[in-house]
């Protein structure tokens, strides 16, 4: 936009004009791109094939993915979730860079404003003293004095400030969507960790059921050894295989402490018994049809991290701007007050008052500024690339744990008949053997079967959960917008409030990022 006046006014009017001209050129120009979102060609009309398998024909009314672990109808489990939001150091860590990015907007939108405010002063006490040489001795002492008020303000006529703003603000939302991507990663990584330590616990279980079993076969072949009807080759094996199961007991237990410190961190807490998960060892939950409402292409551009990418395209956009900027002349309106005395007799009192434009301008910058340039498009098109990634590692991951939950529930079946089947062999094995028809081998070789296909059922079925988990974690299922009061805890605001002003940043409510997109609309 240009603007151009050309009337015959007073010399005074004629500059106020020329100000108003200048200052509505600074309001329409704006050097660099606008942002826009990257597309993803594929999205539109991707459709995982197991999709369909792991999603019921009858979707569940109102499925909300905010509480997705609610479907496994744990109390305990809740609870620990419900503990981890409260006091993970993670989230609250990722709530404190939402403050962070807060006041970088608030800097930035400083920026619009005259940059130097500057304020000044001196008092200094002089004292002179001269002895020697043709001229007389002197002693001279005096007081000065001086003040002064100077103002520089840079008009932002390319859009530099501007941009900038744009740039911060963008990062301040990308700060709020890494904060409810903590929020998803940390909803899956507690309900991963309660299921692995129940799996672990039934693990045991099953363990020390088998071995109590296998002992009780080992005393049987050890009385039958001492009357002197079968060889020591039965008591020796009996004996080992009993021992080889209760020998797995120790690493499993070994395992269920590592998991229960693990979910201590998660909540916050030290290393140390976890009351929530006190009471009886309960199955794991039964392998129904998960059901969702919307369509995974749908739901992965709703992924906080997938609208963090975003956010930082729209960062990285805004800075090209910002480096455009300096190949034109940067243009402020200075200003300046002074007052200046001394205590000397006979000295004047003096004032001055200083206004007008200064113009600096690189125009040698050996090509400095347009590399800059360059850098900054080429970030942004580095930024675009790992957005399409991010789409792309979302959409494998969604494919990824669907396999899982069709396969899963598949090998169940084949499991339970196996499980079935090998309990009938050892129930068979045994009675075949106290009756003299059958030798020991047998009953050894069915109680090794029960064991194995026992566990790998329950494995299957912790494996099974698992996939469950990352088909919600991989929807982007488990966060929800919440007040600045949940993000940063009460007593942490209360302790920044007293060791600094924050005014009300820090109570300030915070933007829906899903239902507002990057934008250049602040502009």
């Amino acid at each position: 936009m240009s603007c151009l006046i050309a009337l015959s006014v007073p010399r005074r009017l004629t500059r106020s004009l020329l100000c108003c001209g200048l200052l509505a050129l600074n309001a329409c120009t704006m050097l660099g791109p606008d942002y826009q979102e990257p597309e993803v060609d594929w999205l539109s009309h991707w459709q995982p094939d197991l999709y369909g398998e792991v999603a019921a024909r009858e979707q569940r009314a109102g499925e909300d993915l905010r509480f997705w672990w609610q479907v496994f109808n744990d109390p305990a489990l809740n609870r620990l979730i419900e503990v981890a939001r409260q006091d993970n150091l993670s989230l609250r860590i990722a709530g404190l860079r939402i403050l962070e990015s807060r006041a970088q907007l608030g800097i930035a939108d400083s920026s619009l404003y005259p940059q130097l405010q500057q304020l000044n002063g001196a008092v200094d006490r002089v004292h002179t003293r001269r002895r020697g040489g043709d001229l007389p001795n002197n002693n001279d002492n005096f007081t000065s004095y001086q003040a002064g008020f100077n103002l520089a303000w840079e008009l932002d006529f390319w859009g530099r400030f501007r941009r900038g703003i744009e740039s911060a603000d963008a990062a301040f939302f990308a700060s709020i969507a890494n904060q409810q991507d903590v929020q998803v990663l940390l909803s899956a990584q507690v309900t991963d960790l309660y299921f692995s330590y129940r799996t672990t616990q039934l693990r045991i279980v099953i363990a020390r059921e088998n071995a109590a079993t296998q002992k009780r076969s080992y005393e049987i072949a050890e009385r039958v050894f001492k009357s002197g009807q079968d060889s020591e080759l039965d008591l020796q094996q009996a004996r080992t295989q009993y021992l080889a199961t209760l020998s797995t007991i120790p690493q499993l237990e070994i395992t269920l402490t590592n998991l229960r410190n693990a979910l201590c961190a998660l909540l916050g807490r030290p290393p140390g018994d976890l009351p929530e998960l006190d009471g009886p060892v309960n199955p794991l939950p039964g392998m129904e049809a998960s059901r969702f409402g919307e369509i995974p292409a749908r739901l992965l551009l709703r992924r906080p991290d997938v609208r963090a990418a975003a956010w930082q395209v729209a960062t990285q956009s805004a800075q090209i701007g910002i480096a455009e900027a300096d190949v034109y002349p940067a243009i402020s309106l200075f200003g300046g007050i002074g007052w200046s005395t001394n205590t000397r007799s006979g000295s004047p009192d003096t004032s001055t008052l200083s206004v007008g434009p200064h113009l600096q301008w690189n125009i040698f910058d050996y090509g400095r500024v347009a590399n800059n340039v360059r850098v900054q498009d080429a970030r942004l098109q580095q930024l675009i690339e790992s957005y399409q990634d991010k789409v792309l590692q979302a959409a494998r991951e969604i494919d990824d744990a669907a396999i899982g939950i069709v396969k899963t529930r598949e090998q169940e079946t084949v499991l339970a008949e196996s499980v079935q089947s090998s309990e009938r062999s050892l129930a068979l094995a045994s009675k075949r053997y106290q009756e003299g028809y059958a030798d020991f081998q047998r009953v050894l070789d069915s109680q090794r079967a029960v064991f194995s296909q026992a566990e790998r059922r329950l494995i299957n079925q912790g494996n099974y959960v698992a996939a469950v988990i990352s088909l919600y974690k991989a929807l982007g299922g488990g966060w929800q917008a919440t007040l600045v009061e949940q993000v940063i805890p009460q007593p942490v605001r209360e302790t920044m409030q007293e060791r600094s002003d924050w005014g009300d940043m820090i109570s300030a409510p915070l933007p829906d990022t899903v239902t507002t997109p990057p934008s250049t609309s602040r502009n």
